[in-house]
């Protein structure tokens, strides 16, 4: 039943809404639908948005078949390398007018990383050499411009001279790097390794796990450490509980794709580790908190987190089956979602966030260049091919 619910779901309501969403007059997809479903034409247009909504049709045509989803794909590609891509400089810009001028010129490595995700992935679907070609160029862009003798740099001005953080910092500090930003080059690198068999990306690959593995997982408390100075040193108690979980079902992605034992073996134990932990800490029988910082506890309900929580318990689940639990989370967590997370009114999507109740937070946007069918979309699709109703 939860199988044919989430499909239906993605058929019926994430593809028509994000269909809507789309600009042809200047190209790519709106920016910002307001908590009142007001459509702002003119508003920003973030590069992450419209590369998740790039990844997000091509991903669904390569699932479903639908010739109509490769046609989105195609105009999202068109606008990404038409505007996104700074042709003089290289790499991506960080927004673009509603024209699709640019609008702040700053680059940042993890947009570079969700560029290449959806360029790997269109590349997939299509078959369009240049796409791949691209991603390549973004990638040496990244190795090349990004990286110091540690790990991933984070913020660049357009010429890539290193600025502050300001983009990926929270909680009150100014982070130099961050698991965010390593886990999302990994999860782009796994796409474009599974797409090109690129030795120089493999090679990469391993060492983002040796650095996840080493420097970011803590086992002593069975998390992730988040924010980090230039040397990759903590600076905030803080657990994210969706980043944890999404990292866990990342990680056996990431590892099956690599094909290399050693690394299956040595990751195994941190993604049963982060999974049981966040199952233990942050999920209270229907959902999941948001985060936990020096031990005070947000209780929000992030529908991002929400939507990675089906999956990681899901994929907990296949890895350790004698943990029916995480296949039972993972089937309240979408009646939670179905129940709360997803808005009902005609012309919507999912509410950014709910209180642990299920009620909305008014005032915060259905679309903006955060929110998008990367986190919800993927979930449907995740599900879809593990179809845990076959588990009954």
């Amino acid at each position: 039943m939860m199988t044919e619910e989430v499909k239906t779901h993605l058929v019926n309501d994430l593809i028509p809404f994000w269909k809507k969403l789309r600009d042809d007059v200047y190209g790519g997809y709106y920016g910002w639908l307001s908590y009142d479903l007001v459509l702002d034409q003119k508003a920003v247009k973030g590069c992450i948005l419209n590369s998740r909504i790039l990844w997000f049709f091509s991903n669904a045509y390569m699932l479903l078949g639908d010739e109509s989803l490769l046609e989105e794909a195609k105009h999202g590609y068109a606008f990404m390398r038409e505007h996104c891509i700074d042709r003089e400089q290289g790499g991506l810009y960080w927004s673009l007018a509603y024209d699709g001028t640019p609008e702040d010129t700053t680059k940042h490595t993890y947009n570079q990383a969700f560029a290449i995700y959806a360029l790997a992935s269109y590349y997939a679907a299509s078959k369009d050499e240049s796409a791949l070609e691209t991603a390549m160029d973004i990638y040496h862009i990244i190795e090349e411009r990004c990286t110091d003798e540690i790990g991933y740099r984070e913020a660049f001005d357009r010429s890539f001279r290193e600025i502050g953080n300001d983009k990926l910092s929270e909680n009150g500090v100014m982070a130099e790097k961050t698991m965010n930003t390593l886990l999302h080059v990994f999860e782009a690198y796994t796409e474009l390794y599974r797409v090109s068999g690129d030795a120089g990306v493999k090679e990469r690959l391993m060492w983002i796990l040796d650095t996840i593995a080493e420097k970011v997982y803590d086992p002593a408390l069975h998390r992730q450490e988040v924010f980090f100075d230039r040397e990759m040193k903590s600076i905030l108690d803080l657990h994210s509980y969706g980043h944890d979980i999404e990292t866990a079902w990342l990680l056996r992605r990431g590892t099956d794709i690599l094909g290399e034992r050693s690394y299956a073996e040595k990751m195994l134990p941190i993604i049963l580790d982060l999974t049981g932990q966040v199952y233990r800490a942050a999920f209270d029988g229907r959902s999941l908190a948001n985060e936990c910082e020096k031990g005070v506890v947000d209780e929000r309900r992030i529908w991002w987190v929400q939507a990675e929580a089906v999956v990681g318990f899901l994929n907990g689940y296949q890895l350790a089956p004698a943990h029916e639990e995480y296949l039972e989370a993972a089937r309240s967590e979408w009646e939670f979602i179905k129940t709360y997370m997803i808005d009902k009114r005609k012309g919507s999507e999912w509410y950014q966030e709910v209180d642990s109740f299920g009620v909305p937070t008014a005032g915060e946007p259905i679309v903006e260049p955060w929110k998008c069918p990367y986190h919800n979309g993927r979930m449907c699709m995740e599900v879809i091919r593990r179809d845990p109703d076959s588990r009954r």
